[in-house]
Parts: structure tokens; sequence; C-alpha cells
């Protein structure tokens, strides 16, 4: 059986320069995260506030934590100064709750804007319309301690991949239609796309973030009511 040094090696050498891997650690021990880490690898994903707070004390400081789950706007404060990127910001009432715990902070938060363009109706996100309408409007220029580096999106749940690859593109081109509508936009580059079973079609796409766990560490578990 691989080691998950190994496997990091493995996956690394099919990504093209300038793709980043997040290696998804949500649900594994610190060892296995250390074991990654020691593998090279700085950039962990991370669902639950808790265990984000908790592994952050027990790891290394230079490793940059991306929040990749659900975020509820009753625990944004809990969250604030853990997370280098929060990745899931699905509305703008969220949006705003994180500009204004950031502010109290005082720190900035950098944030992907989540696109809901897959066929499941549990997926939270904006929909491309409203995210243009979003930027067209300007409504980010209300925002004070927040900086929106980029969007962030899954694919269907589905094996077709011309329907994931359909979606991955439709998020490639809302990014390009946001740029031209706001050409002065800076710092808006990332697209977080692709997981470990479709993250090829996703750099196919043009993503610049994959988001790889299972590839990784292997099945989790997944425990009841963390917070």
């Amino acid at each position: 059986m691989s080691t998950i040094a190994e496997r990091i090696k493995a996956i690394r050498a099919t990504l093209p320069e300038g793709v980043e891997l997040v290696a998804v650690s949500k649900f594994h021990p610190v060892e296995a995260i250390r074991e990654a880490y020691d593998a090279g690898q700085r950039s962990f994903g991370e669902s639950r506030i808790q265990e984000l707070a908790e592994k952050t004390h027990a790891l290394p400081s230079d490793i940059n934590w991306h929040f990749i789950g659900h975020l509820q706007t009753n625990k944004v404060r809990r969250l604030i100064g853990h997370a280098t990127l929060i990745e899931s910001i699905d509305s703008e009432r969220l949006l705003h709750i994180v500009d204004r715990e950031s502010e109290r902070a005082g720190v900035v938060s950098r944030v992907l804007m989540q696109v809901h363009v897959a066929r499941e109706e549990t997926k939270f996100g904006f929909s491309p319309e409203e995210l243009l309408d979003f930027f067209r409007q300007r409504r980010f220029e209300s925002l004070r301690a927040t900086h929106i580096c980029g969007l962030m999106a899954m694919a269907s749940n589905t094996d077709d991949t011309a329907r994931i690859l359909d979606d991955f593109r439709r998020v490639a081109a809302l990014r390009d239609e946001i740029l031209a509508a706001v050409p002065d936009l800076r710092g808006f580059d990332i697209l977080s796309m692709g997981m470990s079973d479709d993250y090829p079609l996703a750099i196919e796409a043009g993503s610049t973030h994959v988001r790889i766990g299972t590839a990784i560490f292997g099945l989790r578990d997944y425990p009841e009511n963390l917070p």
C-alpha cells in the first residue's frame, strides 16, 4: 500500500505548473496531516471550525488552512483568523458577516465566492446570474476587511464526464465574464474546482486549485454532530 507521501507525489506529477494542491484533511488525524506536511504539502482543507482550530494549534504555523465547508453565519466569529482562505461564501449575507467580523478582529479575510452549477439542489452557492449581477453592480466595493480572490465550485455528482466538464467550463466562463464586466478587479485569480474523482476535468477547464482528499488520505470517518 502506498504512503500518503507517495500519493501526494503521484498527484503532483499530474498537476500542470501553477495549479495548487489543497489536501482535504477534514476528519483525518493530525498524524496523517503531519505525514503530508513532511512530504512538502502546505495547503490543507477543513470543513469544521472546531476541528480546524484544534489542528492549527497542533500543527506547524506555516500551514495554509482552507475552510471548504458550509459556513453557518452564527459561527463566523469563531473562524475568523484561523483560515488562510474561506472558500465557501455562498450568500451576500454571509459575505457581509465575514467582513464585519474580520474588521472587528483587525484582520483581512481572503474568500472565494461559491458558485452553484451542479444539478443537485442540495448544494450551496450563488447562481452564475446572481454572482455576475453582484459584480456588475460593484457591490463588493462596500467590503472593508474582506478580499474576494475568485470562485469555488463543485460539479454535478454524476459519472457523465461531459456534464462534469460542462459544469467546470461554466464556472471558468463566469470568471471571464466577471473580469470583462469589472476590468479593474484585482487579485481575482483563483478557480477552486476539482476533487479526487474529477480534478483532471477541472484542470482542463482552467482550475487553479484542486481539493483532493480521498486520493491522498483514503476514506474517512464522518463523526456526528461536530460543530
